[in-house]
């Protein structure tokens, strides 16, 4: 309950920041053009909000709603998701948002992704500036990396180190690396020392590498425990830091990659068992394990959600992590080159939201918030605060109706055949647009509940 908390608490501080900041945005450009913002709210208020006031000899009501589900500013004059149709009728006003030029609209709806943008960058420098880009080269994992069998039919070993692509090399073992190689003719390794090129098609499936069972590649992780959990089956056998683990029910073991495999095997059976006997069957297992002055063989049952219980070696406990580290003036451009990468990387991997596989890996609100640590990590929180905001400025400048790029489009509409899509059509493909935002978001949050129940 308590990783839970953590993690909505982060979702909520980061989501509420990134929202007043860009409905600021709004706000901002509205009061530079003398239109009027009538309400500015973070949440939505349906019906009734829980806190609200006007300040002395202001147009703009402020308030915090209930819903939340976002927020917004409702502008003078403008068709929005408010669907106030009755103010569209009356005479229009100096102050209203449809009396402006159309070039002070344009800047008006793109304020809030701009904001969002410029501080996702601000956000990338500002880490690299306080915390520096610290990582782990992959040219240094000297254990080198364990490959699922579609790589070994390519022609990778276990126990390759993996160099670089014939576009440039690779860095540290991230969503990157596997792109990279995703998009890759040619990948560089070293094998037993020597350096060697596995030829590839250049279009392999990103999403089908990063969710394969196991993955398409992962760095090599010896299976010796770096600690015990207390109270765990691992601590009721007796087994201790330095061990290793060597065999599971007579299959032997090269590293913690493969324990994860054969454990996950039992799993799959645990998802399939009818009977009680069947779930205990499931999860009872003989480890071998030990070091280099004793081996114990013992039969053991796992918790309830397969864990041994040990803690392995991590990559920072196995190979010496390297820090950039950026001045003030340094860390911007680095920012903005970080916060580019990001948002390229980002709109490349939508093609497979239109897939089959995609469209089942879309997430709401508990994927989002399972992303943050689950301990208040301000590096980790500032890193996903900046992801999102990238990611709430990509979104709401696609051209849908009832989001910001909706509203600009049918500006560029105006401003290239000098005439204005007509009220009533606004209006309809508002609500088209709001239908289409609707069920993005049922979709995605059921696809969270159905994880949730190991149904998909």
């Amino acid at each position: 309950m308590e990783v839970f908390l953590i993690r909505v608490l982060q979702l909520i501080l980061a989501l509420s920041l990134l929202i007043l900041l860009h409905e600021g945005g709004h706000f901002f450009f509205s009061k530079l053009f003398g239109v009027r913002v009538e309400k500015f709210y973070l949440f939505f208020d349906w019906k009734f909000s829980l806190f609200k006031f006007k300040p002395k000899n202001s147009d703009t009501e402020y308030g915090l709603g209930w819903i939340p589900l976002g927020g917004y500013c409702k502008i003078a004059g403008m068709i929005d998701e408010s669907f106030d149709t009755e103010q569209m009728k009356q005479p229009v006003q100096s102050y209203e948002f449809r009396s402006k030029p159309a070039w002070q609209r344009l800047l008006i709806m793109i304020g809030g992704v701009l904001v969002n943008f410029l501080l996702a960058l601000f956000i990338y420098g500002q880490i690299l500036y306080w915390w520096g880009d610290t990582y782990i080269p992959v040219k240094d994992m000297t254990y080198g990396m364990k490959f699922n069998e579609e790589a070994k039919a390519y022609g990778f070993r276990d126990g390759d180190i993996l160099v670089g692509t014939e576009k440039r090399p690779f860095k540290d073992f991230s969503a990157d690396l596997y792109r990279d190689i995703s998009e890759a003719h040619r990948v560089d390794i070293l094998r037993d020392g020597k350096p060697m090129s596995i030829m590839l098609p250049g279009e392999l499936n990103l999403l089908g590498m990063l969710k394969a069972e196991p993955r398409f590649v992962y760095p090599f992780i010896p299976a010796e425990v770096d600690s015990v959990l207390p109270a765990t089956p691992a601590a009721a056998i007796g087994i201790k830091k330095g061990d290793r683990i060597l065999a599971v029910n007579g299959s032997p073991v090269d590293s913690h990659n493969a324990f994860l495999d054969l454990i996950g095997r039992r799993a799959d059976m645990l998802a399939t068992a009818k009977t009680p006997a069947d779930s205990l069957k499931a999860r009872s297992v003989t480890i071998v394990f030990g070091n280099d002055a004793h081996t114990d063989t013992t039969a053991v049952t796992l918790t309830a959600d397969m864990k041994l219980g040990y803690v392995p070696l991590t990559l920072d406990r196995i190979y010496k992590p390297t820090t950039v580290e950026y001045g003030f003036l340094e860390s911007i451009p680095a920012g903005i080159k970080y916060g580019w990468n990001v948002l390229a990387s980002y709109v490349d991997d939508l093609k497979y939201v239109f897939t089959a596989e995609g469209a089942k890996s879309l997430g709401g609100f508990g994927a989002i918030g399972s992303l943050f640590p689950p301990m208040w990590d301000w590096y980790m929180f500032w890193k996903m605060t900046a992801f999102l905001s990238i990611i709430l400025a990509f979104m709401n400048i696609l051209p849908i109706p009832a989001l910001d790029g909706g509203h600009v489009l049918f500006l560029l509409y105006e401003m290239i055949f000098r005439r204005k899509p007509s009220e009533q059509f606004m209006i309809r493909a508002e609500y088209v647009g709001f239908g289409i935002l609707l069920l993005l978001m049922v979709v995605a949050n059921l696809n969270d509940i159905l994880r949730w129940l190991h149904i998909m």
